[in-house]
């Protein structure tokens, strides 16, 4: 697939809980080596989704394309398999085995027929574009929650994914923190990767994202850059608030 092309296509997609409508009639699409922000007041439908497109739930209405075969239907390890990698807000590592091995297991994974010895390679180049090489022997439960956050990003990365979705790994993070997290997501999207995140820190937002897809109350409400977005008045209405919180 060539650069520019799209690698996700959400057409009108929706998901009914019972009388629920959770997402409703949700379309975008995600181009090759774009990262794209997906923002919206709590209750919007982002985790639900998010929770659509890595296959958690299947979609009660609407259809979805990553890397041009329809996956409406596919199960998660299908998904993975094609290159679609997910990393969580809770960051649940295998705490009592070292950072090295908690990557090996999703190379090991992500790759079908991966041999040992190549696993333990590729989760080494891993440690090291995600700054955890230092701490590659010692046990997932003595790490800090910024670097819980850089293993979670790192296990995602070690399936090999095209697509990499991130739900709020900002969350608890300082904000120097979160600056370093900043630089870790360029540096995915630097080595090859499109990035979807989910994020309610705005600067964040706006020094990350390429595109801006707004929700609000399970539908998109607005797409753009975020300049065009952040200007949009219902969006404004719906989540912003003021001016002044979109530089805080």
């Amino acid at each position: 697939m060539s650069a520019g092309q799209d690698v996700l296509r959400a057409e009108g997609l929706g998901k009914r809980f019972g009388g629920l409508q959770a997402v409703q009639d949700v379309s975008f699409t995600q181009r090759r080596g774009e990262v794209l922000a997906i923002i919206g007041p709590n209750g919007a439908g982002k985790t639900t989704l998010l929770n659509l497109l890595s296959g958690v739930y299947r979609p009660s209405a609407g259809r979805l394309h990553l890397l041009e075969q329809d996956v409406t239907d596919s199960p998660i390890e299908h998904r993975c398999h094609l290159g679609l990698g997910r990393a969580f807000q809770i960051v649940r590592p295998f705490p009592d085995m070292t950072v090295h091995e908690n990557v090996t297991v999703g190379a090991l994974f992500g790759t079908p027929g991966t041999r040992l010895r190549e696993a333990r390679e590729q989760a080494w180049a891993l440690l090291e574009l995600t700054g955890l090489a230092p701490h590659a022997e010692k046990a997932a439960h003595d790490l800090t929650l910024l670097q819980d956050k850089r293993l979670e990003v790192a296990r995602a990365l070690a399936t090999r994914p095209q697509v990499l979705l991130l739900d709020e790994v900002m969350a608890g993070l300082r904000p120097a923190e979160s600056q370093e997290a900043v630089g870790l997501i360029r540096s995915v999207r630097d080595s090859g990767v499109s990035v979807l995140f989910i994020e309610h820190i705005m600067p964040v937002v706006r020094d990350l994202a390429d595109r801006v897809v707004v929700m609000d109350q399970g539908r998109v409400i607005a797409q753009g850059t975020y300049r065009e977005v952040t200007a949009d008045p219902q969006v404004v209405s719906a989540y912003l608030g003021t001016e002044a919180e979109l530089h805080a």
